[in-house]
C-alpha cells in the first residue's frame, strides 16, 4: 500500500513544507503531483489531510479554545477536490490525520449529503502515554467505519523506559530533538515508570508491551513505526506475536486510571 498526506496549516507555519498550506483544489492538486512524482507512480492507494485548516486541540491539550473565525477554505472545499483527484483515479481512497470527533463527523456528513467518498482512516496518535482517541473518536471509528492508523505507539521511544531518570541516550530522538518535550512531562515520566515495571515484574519488553496494547485495540486498522536500528526494528516486528494477559491488562488500566492522559 502507498499512502502520503496532504499538509494543512503548521503549528509553526514550516514553508518547507510547501510554500502555501492551505487546503484548497489549486494547492491540493500541487502537493499530490509532487508526491506522486517524488514517489514515481501515477496514484496512491490513500491520501490523508495531515492537519486541519481550523485550528484544533489535537497537540498537547484536551480542552478546546474557542475560535470565532472560520477557514477561509471550509472542509466541503477540501472534500470536493479530493474527490476530483480520486474520480481522476490518482488517489482511492482519502483519510484525514490529527482530526477531531467534529472533524471526522463532518467530513463524512459533507461526503452523504453531497455523494462525495467517505473517509476511511483517520491518523492520529495513540499510545500508554495518550489514549485520548479512545474518548469520542473511537466510539466513531466503530460506528462509522473511520479506522484508527495509530502513530507515536511508543511516545518518541520514552515507553521504552531509555529516558528515565533523565537519561539521555547518544543518538535517540529525544536526546537529538530536545525540543519535542511532549512526552518529558512529570506525570509521563512518572506513568512510563509504572509501565515498564508492569513489563519487567512479567518478563515482557517494555516496547513490545506498548505496542501490543495499541494493536489489540479493535479501532486499530495498523500501527505506524519508527525504528533507528535493524535490532529496533526487529523487536517491533515480535511484538506482533505478543498478546496481553488479562493480568497485564489489569495492571495498564490500574496505571491508567492514575495518570489518565498525562501527554494528549
Amino acid at each position: 500500500m502507498l499512502a502520503s498526506k496532504v499538509s494543512g496549516p503548521a503549528r509553526n507555519n514550516d514553508s518547507s513544507i510547501r510554500p502555501n498550506h492551505v487546503l484548497d483544489r489549486k494547492n491540493i492538486r500541487e502537493a499530490l503531483h509532487a508526491s506522486l512524482k517524488r514517489l514515481q507512480t501515477d496514484y496512491l492507494d490513500l491520501y490523508q489531510v495531515h492537519w486541519p485548516q481550523r485550528p484544533t486541540n489535537c497537540f498537547g491539550k484536551l480542552g478546546y479554545t474557542w475560535a470565532d473565525a472560520a477557514p477561509a477554505v471550509t472542509l466541503l472545499d477540501t472534500l470536493e477536490a479530493l474527490t476530483e483527484f480520486q474520480r481522476a483515479g490518482k488517489i482511492r481512497y482519502i483519510g484525514v490525520s490529527n482530526e477531531t470527533a467534529f472533524g471526522v463527523m463532518r467530513y463524512l456528513h459533507l461526503a452523504d449529503k453531497h455523494d462525495l467518498p467517505r473517509i476511511v482512516t483517520i491518523q492520529n496518535p495513540y499510545s500508554l502515554l495518550n489514549r485520548s482517541f479512545e474518548v469520542g473518536l473511537a466510539e466513531v471509528s466503530q460506528f462509522e467505519g473511520v479506522e484508527l492508523l495509530a502513530y507515536s505507539c511508543l511516545a518518541f521511544g520514552t515507553l521504552t523506559g531509555k529516558y528515565l531518570n533523565g537519561a539521555k541516550p547518544a543518538g535517540a530522538r529525544n536526546t537529538l530533538f530536545s525540543r519535542f518535550t511532549r512526552y518529558s512531562s512529570e506525570q509521563s515520566q512518572k506513568a512510563v515508570a509504572a509501565y515498564v515495571d508492569i513489563a519487567k515484574r512479567h518478563g515482557l519488553d517494555p516496547a513490545q508491551m506498548a505496542l501490543a496494547f495499541v494493536r489489540r485495540q479493535p479501532f486499530v486498522a495498523s500501527t505506524l513505526l519508527g525504528a533507528t536500528t535493524m535490532t529496533q526494528l526487529q523487536a517491533n516486528v515480535e511484538s506482533l506475536q505478543l498478546e496481553l494477559s488479562e493480568e497485564v491488562l489489569a495492571e495498564i488500566e490500574a496505571v491508567h486510571q492514575v495518570y489518565t492522559y498525562p501527554a494528549p
